[in-house]
């Protein structure tokens, strides 16, 4: 979406000690997977190893004391909004938790950029969900301090699709050279979309096994082929199973549906289980962005294939790492 108003900012860079921004990320908002190359995401993982390391070892630092974040979530969030507050207080950091919007002043009608440049007098970072795809953008524009895009709308979720490459890597050692599937709701689905950004920067084969109906949108798929890498649109999960070493699998959104009859068509197509689980690979992962609705039966919960609560444990390690680096303490 185009910026509103104001132009944007650098926020600290262009006034802070140089080796504060020789990671890249120091006072940088975090806003697309496209802000990102291989070269930083292998520093983000490092980093990320760090942290795990440190949460083992010592369950909490000192790094981002007397730093302070607002967690701004226009949508209901369990595992980004807790995540992001795990990692703020884990760093030694405060939060100020703002989960029910319409107890705030935007009830009032206030307009985003009020409340960014609100928060912003009280904060050092600020993190963003909202159901307008462009709306961190438009945040980032007005504000003076970094904004983390947890989501905005069916365009992207960064931080998500970070967590998800970082768990790929952990569970199968490596990113380049695999079979990638992506299961269910690939239209409206904002963590494929960032997913499949970041796939892209690996040598990946793609399928995206959905309804005809929920089909990843043709540009996408447009860039994912000219960026040379094969991509195979199906709508049976059965003819991909043995081939995947990752199947990554996505709920079917009700929130987007505007026509309920359509949601109740396409709701239950999908249902991995053990019974589909037997014609997979032996090393491969099963991820999930969660909430599961249905669509990953709880027999696979036993399968030591399952990775999608590492996956979520893994996402606070992901998020210390982006706080660090971006408040300048990576």
């Amino acid at each position: 979406m185009a910026a509103i108003g104001a132009p944007a900012h650098n926020h600290y860079r262009s006034n802070q000690p140089s080796d504060h921004a020789d990671n890249g990320f120091y006072g940088q908002d975090i806003l697309s997977v496209r802000q990102f190359s291989r070269e930083k995401l292998s520093y983000i993982f490092g980093v990320a190893g760090e942290m795990e390391t440190l949460v083992r070892r010592f369950g909490s630092a000192d790094l981002l004391s007397g730093k302070v974040l607002a967690n701004l979530f226009y949508e209901p969030s369990t595992r980004t909004a807790s995540s992001f507050m795990a990692a703020m207080v884990r760093l030694g950091g405060r939060v100020i938790p703002i989960n029910e919007v319409h107890y705030s002043s935007v009830s009032k009608g206030e307009s985003l950029p009020d409340t960014i440049r609100t928060l912003e007098c009280y904060t050092d970072i600020i993190v963003l969900r909202h159901p307008e795809m462009g709306a961190a953008q438009i945040a980032a524009d007005y504000a003076r301090k970094p904004i983390i895009n947890a989501g905005d709308g069916v365009g992207e979720h960064p931080t998500q699709a970070l967590l998800d490459l970082y768990t790929i890597t952990r569970e199968l050692g490596k990113l380049d050279g695999l079979k990638v599937a992506m299961v269910g709701d690939l239209k409206y689905g904002r963590t494929v979309h960032s997913l499949t950004r970041l796939l892209s920067l690996y040598s990946t084969d793609f399928y995206f096994v959905s309804p005809d109906i929920l089909r990843l949108p043709a540009d996408m798929v447009a860039e994912v082929r000219a960026r040379g890498h094969r991509a195979i649109e199906v709508e049976d999960v059965h003819e991909v199973i043995g081939e995947a070493d990752v199947l990554y699998v996505t709920r079917v959104q009700k929130e987007r549906f505007n026509d309920l009859a359509v949601y109740e068509s396409v709701k239950n197509h999908y249902v991995v289980d053990p019974e589909l689980m037997t014609a997979a690979k032996e090393k491969m992962v099963v991820m999930h962005p969660l909430p599961r609705v249905g669509e990953i039966s709880y027999g696979v919960d036993r399968d030591p294939r399952e990775a999608y609560f590492r996956q979520m444990e893994n996402g606070m390690f992901i998020r210390m790492a982006l706080l660090a680096a971006v408040l300048g303490k990576a």
